[in-house]
C-alpha cells in the first residue's frame, strides 16, 4: 500500500516541524517547502533531517511557477499551507510584502492545484488574528474585523479559499487557530520572548525584559496538539472550517508574572514598559470557541494558558545549561485512534 503524501509549506517553522513529526510518525511520505537561504534555516526539523522519508524542496510562495511545477512533480495527497509572514507588528512595517507572501502566496498555491489538476486536500492556515476587533468569544460564524496587515491577508486567503472550493469542489478547508506556542516558537513572539528572558535572568545572563501592551489578553494552546487538529480537518469526508481554541483567555501581564514566579523571580523587577512594541491598532482579546471541532473531529486540547509555562520555561533553561541546539519532545494527543 502506499504512502500517504504531504506536502507542508513553512515546514522549517514552528507548526511546520511539528506537522512534519506527527506526519513521519504514522506514516507519511512528507514533502517541505523551504526557502533558499545563505544561512541554515532547518533548526527546528534537524532531527528529521535523517529520515528518509522527508523531503525537502527549494521554493517561494512569492513564485507561481515554481509552485505549479512542484506540485506537478510531487502530486501530494495532502497540502498544508503554513507558510507566511506570520509576525503581526511586522506586517505594520511590511505590509506589501505581508499581503504578497500570507494573501497572494496561498491563491498560488490554490491556482497551481488547478492548473497542475491536481485532486488533493488543502488546508490554509487562517488566523484568530482575522476576528481582531471583533467582541470574544470568538467561532466559525463571528465576523471578522481585523487590525493588521496581517490579519487583513489571512482574512484574503480565507477568503480565497472557500472560494476555491465553492467555485471548483475542491477540498479545501480553513483552521482558524488561536495562539499556540511551544518550546519551538520564534523569539520574536511574546511568549517565547518573555520565557526565554526569564530564563536568561534567573541564569544571570540579563536583567531586564522590555515589552508593549501588557493588557492585551490571548487564548493560548500548545502548537504540538493544534497540528495535529490540522491533520484531522483533512481526514473528514466534506471540507469545512474550523476554530481551534481552548476557550480560556490570560493577558500578557499574566503570562509574565506565571512565567516569573516559576522561576521564583518578582516580574516587576525585571520588566520594563516599550511604548515602541506596542501595536498601531491593538487586539484587546480573543477566545475562541472551538465546539464545532471538538463535536466534529473529536480534537480536544490537554494544554492551556499558564499550563504552557512550565513547558517553555523548563525547555529555555535546558537549551541555556547545555546543547544551544536542543529540541524538545513533542507532546502529542492520541487522535489517530477511531
Amino acid at each position: 500500500m502506499a504512502k500517504k503524501k504531504a506536502l507542508i509549506t513553512g515546514v522549517t517553522g514552528q507548526d511546520g516541524s511539528y506537522l512534519a513529526e506527527f506526519l513521519l510518525g504514522i506514516g507519511y511520505e512528507v514533502h517541505g517547502l523551504v526557502r533558499r537561504a545563505s544561512l541554515p534555516n532547518t533548526g527546528r526539523i534537524r532531527h528529521l533531517l535523517d529520515n528518509d522519508n522527508l523531503v525537502l524542496h527549494y521554493g517561494d510562495l512569492s513564485d507561481s511557477s515554481r509552485m505549479v511545477r512542484l506540485l506537478t512533480e510531487v502530486r501530494p495527497g495532502e497540502i498544508y499551507n503554513l507558510a507566511a509572514q506570520s509576525h503581526v507588528m511586522v506586517s505594520f512595517g511590511e505590509p506589501e510584502y505581508t499581503g504578497n507572501t500570507t494573501g497572494l502566496g496561498s491563491l498560488r498555491l490554490l491556482e497551481g492545484m488547478r492548473i497542475a489538476g491536481l485532486d488533493a486536500k488543502y488546508y490554509q492556515a487562517s488566523s484568530s488574528e482575522m476576528f481582531g476587533a471583533t467582541p470574544p468569544p470568538q467561532s466559525e460564524e463571528s465576523v471578522f474585523h481585523p487590525r493588521s496587515p496581517y490579519g487583513v491577508a489571512k482574512v484574503y486567503a480565507h477568503w480565497m479559499s472557500r472560494n476555491y472550493r465553492e467555485s471548483y469542489g475542491m477540498f479545501a478547508v480553513n483552521g482558524i487557530l488561536f495562539n499556540h506556542e511551544s518550546p519551538r516558537r520564534d523569539e520574536k513572539f511574546v511568549t517565547k520572548k518573555i520565557t526565554k528572558a526569564a530564563a536568561e535572568i534567573s541564569l544571570g545572563l540579563r536583567d531586564k525584559l522590555a515589552l508593549g501592551n501588557l493588557d492585551a489578553r490571548r487564548d493560548w494552546g500548545y502548537a504540538a496538539e493544534y497540528v495535529q487538529g490540522m491533520w484531522l480537518m483533512l481526514q473528514q469526508d466534506d471540507p469545512d472550517d474550523y476554530v481551534l481554541g481552548t476557550g480560556t483567555s490570560f493577558s500578557v501581564e499574566e503570562f509574565v508574572e506565571a512565567t516569573f514566579s516559576f522561576l521564583d523571580l518578582d516580574w516587576r523587577d525585571h520588566v520594563t514598559f516599550d511604548a515602541g512594541l506596542t501595536r498601531p491598532a491593538e487586539v484587546d482579546d480573543l477566545v475562541g470557541d472551538s465546539a464545532k471541532a471538538r463535536t466534529a473531529l473529536g480534537w480536544s486540547p490537554r494544554v492551556a494558558g499558564l499550563g504552557l509555562v512550565p513547558l517553555m520555561v523548563e525547555a529555555d533553561v535546558s537549551a541555556l545549561k547545555g546543547d544551544r541546539h536542543w529540541i524538545d519532545t513533542p507532546q502529542f494527543l492520541d487522535v489517530t485512534k477511531p
